[in-house]
């Protein structure tokens, strides 16, 4: 979801980024996106294209200027993946209504509801994003 969020936010900025995902283990390598999640993009006006997921490489890591990260304990993995790296970030840092260092909520568990809630954090961080991007 956070893929297609940004994409959206940088082309409405006018900023030429280029923007993937993945995950940090190999469990939902080569899955398609959650219909969940989809379902949510597709209603906010999302591009919901296919999208396969992918585990994410010491050389992605190395070779992207950014990395955001949904969760600290994926920024810790990611670090020792790739040291030393100061490029990976957490998302939600960029949003100045919460905590430095909070997650995004994990929807997988629960209803459409929870991806509803996720977007909106996303969303809500997207802003700062842009900012540090155009720095």
């Amino acid at each position: 979801m956070a893929e297609r969020i940004a994409q959206r936010f940088f082309a409405d900025a006018g900023l030429d980024v280029e923007v993937t995902s993945a995950g940090i283990t190999d469990e939902e390598h080569a899955k398609p996106m959650d219909p969940r999640a989809r379902a949510v993009l597709n209603r906010r006006g999302y591009d919901v294209r296919p999208h396969t997921a992918h585990q994410i490489s010491a050389e992605e890591i190395r070779r992207a200027d950014l990395v955001v990260a949904a969760e600290p304990y994926q920024v810790q993995t990611m670090a020792r993946m790739a040291p030393p790296t100061r490029n990976i970030v957490l998302l939600r840092d960029y949003d100045p209504s919460v905590t430095p260092g909070t997650p995004l909520d994990d929807p997988w568990f629960g209803d459409e509801s929870g991806f509803e809630t996720i977007a909106d954090q996303i969303e809500a961080a997207m802003p700062g994003l842009v900012a540090a991007i155009r720095k």
